[in-house]
């Protein structure tokens, strides 16, 4: 239906991006790579609970925390393959 058919007007407009910023054009695959990483944080933080262990982020990395306080293997710049292998061997 259209505004000559009584219907609403639509106006499409292409965005134009201003000069030296990237495309519009979304990416879906960023998207995609978020959705898996942040899938697997949930599952090693629920691993991590389940070993007593409490899993945490910073500007460095993440690190495993034992029920004393203190870091597993003394690193805070663990990545999440790193934590899930140190899980896994836990």
């Amino acid at each position: 239906m259209s505004a000559r058919d009584g219907g609403l007007p639509r106006v499409q407009r292409r965005l134009v991006s201003p000069p030296g910023s990237p495309a519009t054009d979304e990416v879906w695959s960023g998207a995609n790579d978020a959705k898996v990483e942040r899938l697997l944080l949930r599952k090693l933080q629920r691993r991590a609970q389940a070993g007593g262990l409490e899993l945490r982020h910073s500007a460095y990395g993440y690190a495993l925390i034992d029920s004393q306080r203190k870091r597993v293997d003394d690193r805070n710049d663990l990545t999440l393959r790193e934590v899930e292998s140190c899980l896994g061997r836990g």
